[in-house]
């Protein structure tokens, strides 16, 4: 069988790297996700290239042809090439010396079928020639792709002993390209479910995140929590009706999936800050976990949006089931009017001047954000009572 022709496949450079790392000898060939995606017809964003160079050759190879060599990961094997503005991994061939389920040593090989069998599953462990888009696979890759099936390479726990994070994985990549799970799989990431504690929570975060907007998360994440996957290292993680209604109201609304407002769906509003903590999120999605329950007031989308963010306003909105059509192509505007605006008027520096701006504000909001002369007009009533106010007293 031959890989289709792709538009990557066309990219400035690519062609230039492929015989610079002698595509024509057969001693490289793509693979992984660029392959599975063109056989499944889905856009790739990146390339992975395997050879049975040495780092220090591909290095060394890649100067000569005039490719920039960036060594990001050069203990495993691989080196970023840059090649006319393209952007390719290239690893050199591996076996795996010793795994702990968190970390691999690894010894450079050139044997193909060696390489592939460390992989996690079969479809990833597909390999392409880049000069003739010759097809290998030792494990049944394409018959499982076009099945619809992410199955380990071999012994299911074989491969979780060796990197727990594939339980997650396992998942994962059944959400994106699944139909029926693989039973053998499913059974094996039950039985092990407890080894995700040896993992760091980066890692947890990471995978789950990507899970989360993945075409098949309501269906998936359910399974998981019949399984009792989350169990270990999330038991938060129960409420799949929640995030079941969340993925129909974003699609109603035209709306991408986003991870962290499901994942907030899927969890008790007064566990969001010990999650965030626990996932080790960013200061913002922290922040976003923890509002997203906190309701949406009385004063409509619009003012919700001004006063909290266009994103914890969506979010908030559309777990409560609210409509917000009126988001959706809107930005919050700036209150046309300022302190100074304020002092000019009379008001006096001071405590004075940031009452009359919140109460201005407050008025502006509720007549729906008018324009600059409205609220110049709405200034004028406001600091007119309390200059009244504060002659009378």
């Amino acid at each position: 069988m031959i890989l289709p022709a792709a538009s990557w496949r066309t990219r400035p450079g690519l062609d230039a790297l492929a015989a610079a790392l002698g595509a024509s000898e057969g001693a490289a060939r793509y693979v992984g996700g660029a392959v599975r995606d063109t056989l499944l017809e889905l856009p790739v964003a990146d390339i992975d290239i395997a050879t049975r160079h040495t780092p220090a050759e591909v290095i060394a190879r890649l100067k000569a042809a005039g490719i920039k060599a960036i060594p990001t990961g050069i203990a495993h094997g691989t080196i970023t090439a840059v090649s006319a503005g393209t952007v390719v991994e290239v690893t050199t061939l591996r076996r795996d010396v010793m795994t702990d389920g968190r970390h691999a040593q690894v010894a450079f090989t050139d044997d193909w079928e060696a390489d592939a069998a460390r992989r996690d599953f079969t479809m990833n462990a597909l390999y392409a020639d880049p000069i003739t888009g010759e097809l290998f696979d030792w494990f049944g890759g394409l018959q499982d792709l076009h099945g619809r099936r992410v199955r380990f390479i071999g012994d299911p726990y074989r491969r979780i002993a060796e990197d727990h994070l594939r339980i997650l994985r396992f998942f994962r990549f059944h959400a994106r390209f699944g139909d029926a799970p693989d039973a053998a799989g499913l059974d094996a990431c039950t039985d092990r479910a407890n080894d995700l504690m040896a993992l760091s929570r980066e890692r947890i975060a990471a995978e789950l995140l990507k899970l989360l907007v993945a075409k098949g998360a309501v269906p998936v994440v359910s399974l998981m929590v019949e399984r009792g996957i989350f169990r270990p290292v999330l038991p938060e993680i129960a409420d799949v009706p929640a995030l079941a209604a969340l993925a129909e109201a974003e699609a109603s609304a035209g709306l991408p999936p986003d991870a962290i407002r499901r994942l907030a769906a899927l969890i008790p509003a007064d566990s969001a800050e010990a999650v965030g903590a626990r996932l080790r999120l960013s200061n913002a999605d922290r922040k976003r976990l923890i509002a997203a329950h906190d309701g949406v007031g009385t004063e409509g989308a619009r003012a919700l949006a001004y006063r909290v963010g266009p994103v914890i306003a969506l979010d908030r909105l559309l777990l409560a089931g609210a409509p917000v059509d009126e988001l959706l192509h809107w930005s919050p505007p700036r209150l046309p009017i300022g302190g100074g605006d304020l002092v000019a008027r009379g008001i006096a520096r001071g405590p004075e001047v940031a009452r009359a701006l919140r109460e201005i504000e407050t008025r502006w909001i509720a007549e729906g954000f008018p324009n600059a002369m409205r609220t110049a007009e709405i200034a004028d009533l406001v600091t007119g009572q309390l200059l009244d106010a504060t002659s009378n007293s």
